[in-house]
């Protein structure tokens, strides 16, 4: 097993304030992240389809949640030279992996929600 360490030879730890692990926490604690990340497991989908599927979320956020998952290496964009301009999003290795742990947590939120005040 191999540690991750911070810049400066650091072991990396959320806890730790300048750890650059905080901003893919927040990126992946993001309620739109999440089901962004959810919705894209059953391949590969267009802005519209994801929009309708994740109930509520208006265009322009899902744009800037796209384009963070996009930046950090979970999302893959492709732009098709076609009239009209067509773009899918599918996720990379990297948004695959972190599907299982959010998966889990959504299901845990589902199976429970009765229990919250």
């Amino acid at each position: 097993m191999t540690t991750t360490t911070e810049p400066g030879g650091a072991p990396a730890s959320v806890y730790a304030a300048a750890c650059p692990c905080r901003d893919m926490l927040d990126l992946l604690a993001n309620k739109w992240s999440a089901l962004a990340l959810g919705a894209m497991e059953e391949g590969t989908q267009r802005f519209g389809a994801l929009r309708n599927r994740l109930q509520g979320v208006s265009p322009k956020v899902l744009t800037q949640t796209l384009r963070r998952l996009e930046e950090h290496g979970l999302v893959h964009r492709e732009v098709f030279a076609e009239v009209p301009l067509r773009v899918e999003y599918s996720l990379t290795p990297l948004g695959r992996d972190a599907c299982a742990p959010l998966a889990h947590l959504r299901s845990w939120v589902e199976e429970n929600i009765d229990r919250f005040d």
